[in-house]
């Protein structure tokens, strides 16, 4: 049997696979060669939200300042990132603000994002550099829901299982700056928008709900949402969803012609590297897809399947697949999709020899509570089950009261990166050596 699935070196593989994976998403290499040029006369206003809202700005002030040698006082804007996200940007300011969980930060730095753009010209190009976590950034209620009643919906969606076009669905009927409305408010600006995308199947209307263009979801799917999902929430929304004057702007409206929409990263990019990095490392490359979604102890037990199955095949393989999954919460701990799919599957696997696996989030938070130093995800190997039995610890109970990140806090095995400043979704690698 080989060696690399059963110590350290599988970590140091694993986590090789992870990085490669994110470095190939990050602005820096990304998003150079897609900036437009600067307007011919009036301003460039940069409006960006998202976990790598940072990052972009950051390189797009070094393009238009040095290399585009654009004029400080032609550039503008503002950016929102979650809290820990934030770069030391030069003239544009970045405020950090809450996600999952909007806050105040957030609020404000919306308020500010719309006045930008009511500001911008026809001479003006308004830039949006768009990232995953926009949507939880960019919180501008519509007309008669309260902050704190948005606030419950996001409660009420991140714990109800549902997918993120769903949830995008209902957020989008209850803002001012979501599903094309950022567009309306530049008008008559020409606007761009490059994206770095962390949904699955890269759909320009749900990544960070789609400001700057149309929407194709309607009033009456987001009440669908809510009664498919049983959300219970407060009045004022449900009053909201009900009202003509929430629906969105649709692919008809002639604003959209002013506007371009770019992907500069997918999860596709970051897959593509890291399978060049298995197949140096002489495995066979088995890519699942990239646009996974269900929930996450399911997947994983069907993971685990095709996992013993390679290896009864005698293939040395490495199993690599994204997407986003979901977890539909019942208990009281810890954790995010990650790390109960790594949780999930080391049950599934039941300790077979030869297989490890590493599970983690590329913007380099998974679940928590919100702060930068939250896990990112959590790997395995086939001692973890007996290690977790000789602490005492009953991995089947930390599943069932959704308490991964106990789980693997007290084994050593969660996965931290800090922030990453990018965002291409969930990423996840099983090796298999053979016996």
């Amino acid at each position: 049997m080989g060696q690399l699935a059963d110590g350290a070196a599988s970590r140091s593989f694993l986590q090789g696979l992870f990085r490669t994976a994110i470095a190939a998403a990050h602005p820096s290499a990304c998003l150079p060669e897609h900036l437009p040029p600067p307007p011919p006369k009036g301003r460039l206003i940069v409006l960006a939200a998202g976990k790598a809202a940072g990052s972009m700005i950051e390189v797009a002030e070094r393009h238009y300042l040095e290399s585009q040698r654009l004029a400080p006082e032609r550039l503008a804007g503002l950016g929102v990132t979650r809290h820990g996200y934030g770069r030391p940007t030069r003239l544009i300011e970045v405020i950090e603000a809450g996600h999952p969980l909007p806050d105040q930060a957030g609020l404000a730095a919306a308020e500010r994002t719309l006045q930008l753009a009511d500001e911008a010209g026809a001479d003006d190009l308004v830039l949006v550099l768009m990232s995953g976590g926009a949507s939880a950034n960019w919180i501008a209620p519509a007309a008669g829901v309260s902050f704190p009643d948005k606030q419950a919906v996001t409660r009420a969606l991140l714990r109800s299982g549902a997918n993120i076009g769903e949830m995008n669905t209902v957020r989008k009927h209850l803002s001012r700056i979501k599903g094309g409305r950022l567009a309306l408010r530049a008008q008559p600006a020409r606007v761009v928008t490059l994206a770095i995308s962390d949904v699955p199947g890269d759909d320009p209307a749900v990544i960070g709900s789609g400001p700057t263009v149309p929407d194709p979801t309607t009033l009456l799917g987001a009440r669908a949402i809510v009664e498919r999902f049983r959300l219970d929430l407060p009045q004022s929304v449900m009053h909201a969803l009900a009202d003509p004057a929430n629906e969105t702007p649709k692919s008809s409206e002639k604003i959209f012609a002013a506007t371009t929409f770019k992907l500069v990263a997918r999860p596709a990019d970051a897959f593509r590297a890291a399978e060049v990095s298995v197949r140096e490392a002489s495995y066979e490359c088995v890519l699942l897809g990239d646009r996974l979604e269900g929930e996450a102890r399911t997947v994983a037990a069907e993971h685990a399947q095709q996992a013993l199955a390679l290896q009864a095949q005698g293939r040395r393989a490495v199993l690599l697949s994204g997407g986003e999954l979901t977890v539909t919460i019942r208990g009281k701990g810890r954790g995010g999709p990650n790390q109960e799919y790594a949780l999930a599957l080391a049950i599934a696997l039941g300790g077979a020899p030869g297989i490890a696996a590493l599970a983690g989030d590329t913007d380099g938070t998974d679940g928590g509570a919100g702060s930068p130093d939250d896990p990112a995800g959590a790997r395995i190997d086939p001692a973890t089950l007996s290690r977790a039995k000789a602490l005492g610890l009953d991995p089947a109970a930390f599943l069932a009261d959704n308490d991964s990140t106990g789980f693997f806090e007290r084994l050593g095995d969660l996965v931290s990166t800090g922030p990453t400043c990018t965002n291409v979704n969930d990423f996840r690698a099983i090796v298999i050596e053979t016996l």
